[in-house]
């Protein structure tokens, strides 16, 4: 019986496992570790974040779903990875450290013949003082962020409606933020929220964010075909903030809040700041503190994990000029160089460079958006592992018959910008490539017929199906394996 241990259960590590447990059945063990005994679909988080879902809508419990299928499922946390096993187990092995009240605080080494690393980004909310909940801003990371979010922002519409006006700071968090995406849709959604409640008009939004122009998204902004036309991503997105009355600050890397006040540094160099009644801004990520260690107890850290704690993969990490980057240097297995049994997946591995373009302040603070690797690539790339491990253990195949080149995948993308079934809107945009080719497409850098984009009520209603079809799809109903990732 061979054993693969999946460190994580959102939207790449579940899909993995899931994957695993139908290509490798009773014969083989499927043992998934993660701190958090729900599955949540993330997109969702941004509609708790203004009231129109539950939290229960968007999320489930795992153990029901892995009691079914049969997998071994431990709600704790990987501390570190023995990739050579020690002296006394002769494995390779995880030690973890259990979450869930019954085994809380105890430690346990889970053996492995295969590992699978998708425990996700590290919220870094310290990197940036005075950063998240808790302390002065709020955040729809997770669904209990999202909840509490909701809760900050009916206390500014309660004020609001006695006739007090109320300063919105949405955008990122940190000189080096992802996920511009979230934060964007947040936006538009209170101001849509606010619209239906005749409260805009008492409303300063504004929308920050470390991007160069606006629509750049981590991936250096598209041109997109919308209504016969070629538009930048600049264009489109500039135009749904001014169409909803959002200001914007652009090419600033927030470093410090206070109560009220947001501290950032601009890509000129100068220092400002941003009054706020109500912020919502995105940390910067990191991967989660693991370390590793050979048979004799030395630290090897070095051989898996990338000094953001990301995992190595098969990508090419050779330090190169932006303009010598090329899409053969991203991954296409997520294999570790140095432990063939090692994989990364989603936000968990390390990429080999930026997608935007990195630029530097005046003052020498790197401030520009890091690579996104959520939603669509990162179910993609949990599949795409998950059979050639299959494949492997099965037929002992020794090349891998499945790749996910994020310089050769497309992605959709659906920006919820209101949640009503006559009112509501969202913008669909597809990207083919997610990383630019420039070799191949010289004048757009993507397939300009298909990276595409609209928006319109109809958008909406195809954001809320794909929050039930993947919801079904995660809870393993009927036919689950034939939805796309």
């Amino acid at each position: 019986m061979t054993k693969v241990l999946v460190l994580g259960a959102g939207v790449s590590g579940h899909t993995a496992a899931s994957f695993l447990k139908k290509k490798l059945g009773k014969k083989h063990e499927v043992v998934v570790v993660s701190p958090s005994s729900y599955y949540q679909w993330i997109p969702s988080n941004i509609w708790v974040g203004v009231g129109r879902m539950t939290v229960d809508q968007v999320r489930f419990d795992l153990r029901k779903v892995y009691d079914r299928w049969e997998i071994d499922f431990k709600q704790a946390k990987a501390i570190r990875i023995h990739p050579e096993g020690d002296q006394i187990l002769r494995k390779p092995y995880v030690t973890i450290e259990y979450i869930s009240d019954d085994k809380k605080g105890q430690t346990e080494k889970v053996d492995y013949d295969y590992l699978i690393n998708a425990t996700g980004p590290m919220l870094n909310f310290p990197a940036t003082e005075g950063l998240g909940p808790g302390k002065h801003t709020l955040s729809v990371c997770s669904y209990s962020h999202a909840s509490h979010a909701w809760e900050k922002l009916q206390e500014s519409i309660k004020r609001m409606e006695k006739g007090e006006r109320q300063r919105f700071l949405i955008g990122t968090g940190h000189a080096m933020t992802t996920c511009q995406g979230a934060a964007f849709e947040y936006a538009l959604n209170i101001a849509f929220e606010l619209r239906q409640r005749k409260l805009l008009h008492l409303a300063d939004i504004t929308w920050i964010t470390n991007e160069y122009e606006p629509g750049d998204f981590g991936m250096g902004g598209a041109f997109i075909k919308r209504g016969g036309y070629i538009t930048p991503t600049k264009v489109f997105a500039e135009s749904i903030l001014s169409e909803n009355g959002i200001k914007w600050i652009k090419r600033a890397g927030v470093y410090k809040v206070e109560e009220g006040n947001a501290h950032y540094e601009t890509l000129a160099g100068e220092y400002k700041q941003q009054e706020f009644d109500f912020a919502m801004l995105i940390p910067s990520f990191k991967g989660h503190d693991m370390k590793a260690f050979d048979m004799q107890n030395n630290d090897i850290t070095s051989k898996i994990f990338a000094p953001n704690g990301f995992t190595l993969v098969d990508a090419d990490y050779t330090p190169k000029p932006y303009d010598e980057w090329d899409i053969s240097d991203w991954p296409e297995t997520y294999e570790n160089p140095n432990y063939k049994n090692i994989f990364a997946i989603g936000i968990a591995f390390a990429p080999p460079h930026a997608i935007s373009k990195p630029m530097k302040s005046a003052n020498g603070t790197p401030l520009f958006p890091s690579p996104p690797r959520t939603g669509m690539p990162s179910g993609v790339i949990g599949k795409v592992v998950a059979l050639n491990i299959a494949d492997k253990i099965k037929y002992g195949h020794t090349e891998y018959k499945h790749k996910a080149n994020m310089g050769r995948m497309g992605a959709a993308c659906v920006v919820s910008a209101g949640y009503s079934l006559t009112k509501g809107m969202a913008a669909t945009m597809t990207v083919s490539p997610i990383v630019p080719d420039w070799k191949k497409y010289p004048e757009w850098g993507r397939d300009i017929n298909t990276t595409v984009g609209e928006i319109g009520t109809a958008g909406h209603w195809i954001k809320l199906f794909l929050h039930y079809m993947f919801m079904h799809k995660a809870k393993g109903y009927p036919f689950w394996w034939l939805l796309p990732e």
